[in-house]
């Protein structure tokens, strides 16, 4: 796209908790006009469409019907949309928007008008496990399990407003989910990591706002013969090795733990993911961590923007 002053914004879902964070990212930005729509039209179909038709770029961040519902009304073929729902995350049709995934996805996103953004589980887990199968490390159809932390304001809204008006404290222990094993980022899981079948995925919420962990354990005799946790980590510093946004910690970081435990929350207020390698010489647990309102929602679907328009990938963003 030929850089132009001010490039049209528009955010169709803008009270949701991604929408209001996207929204800090854009109001910063000197290169952005934000179409803004009247709090009394929000939900009228024409005043949407206008402003859905008038943007360069159109996030949507709605649910997964509402999303379908806004894509169709859009006529211009100018109009990029990137989507925040799980509506389009597996569509042909759709550009998957991780950057970070192979050699050529910058390309699709930067030529792509229908970019389908990550879901914040599934993209701390697709970048652990696809560099891997890339790299014939991990077996496509290697029986995965992992497990995820969140913090609830993943959960919206409702959840937010849930956590912080707990009065007998029946919200300060952490809650798994999905316990039919049926999450909804398992499609998108299975398709971008490259995977025969999808993990077993565990999903946990924790009494605290943001933050987000995926850990993957893994038998290190049940990969290639010989494979040893320095050969993961290799892989992963081949992979990411000019990626702003991903940084591969280096075995010593065990040992900086604080007092053993692990910092779930310590890629907060950045677009950053931090990819461990945590074990021994029979089994390893691969860990990702990542901000879930940042990398792993609105900051993510503002480094796609960036790159959709060709403007430098990490404006807005911090590291």
């Amino acid at each position: 796209m030929a850089f132009k002053d001010l490039f049209k914004v528009y955010v169709d879902g803008q009270e949701g908790t991604t929408g209001l964070r996207l929204f800090d990212y854009l109001q910063a930005r000197d290169d952005i006009e934000l179409l803004r729509i009247d709090s009394d039209k929000r939900k009228d179909p024409a005043e949407r469409a206008r402003l859905l038709n008038a943007a360069d770029v159109a996030f949507l961040c709605l649910p997964d019907a509402a999303s379908r519902e806004a894509a169709a009304m859009v006529e211009n073929p100018d109009t990029c949309l990137i989507d925040a729902s799980t509506a389009f995350r597996t569509d042909p049709s759709w550009v998957y928007g991780l950057p970070e995934l192979s050699d050529g996805q910058r390309e699709r996103i930067r030529a792509s008008k229908r970019i389908a953004n990550v879901g914040c589980h599934a993209s701390a887990f697709i970048l652990l496990v696809r560099p891997l199968v890339d790299a014939g490390l991990l077996p496509a159809d290697y029986p995965l399990s992992a497990f995820s932390l969140t913090g609830y304001s993943g959960g919206g809204k409702a959840m937010i407003a849930e956590y912080r008006s707990d009065s007998d404290g029946r919200l300060n222990a952490p809650r798994p989910y999905a316990m039919g094993l049926g999450h909804k980022h398992l499609p998108e899981m299975q398709q971008h990591g490259r995977l025969a079948q999808p993990p077993v995925f565990s999903p946990i919420v924790g009494p605290f706002l943001k933050g987000l962990m995926v850990s993957v354990p893994l038998q290190l005799s049940h990969l290639g013969a010989g494979t040893r946790a320095e050969a993961l980590l290799d892989a992963y510093r081949a992979h990411y090795a000019d990626e702003p946004f991903v940084q591969v910690r280096p075995f010593e970081a065990l040992e900086n733990l604080d007092n053993g435990f692990f910092d779930v929350q310590g890629a907060n207020e950045t677009n950053r993911v931090d990819l461990f390698v945590f074990g021994n010489a029979e089994r390893v647990c691969l860990v990702s961590r990542l901000d879930n309102l940042g990398k792993g929602a609105a900051g993510s679907a503002v480094q796609n923007m960036n790159v959709h328009l060709g403007v430098d990938e990490t404006t807005g963003l911090s590291v």
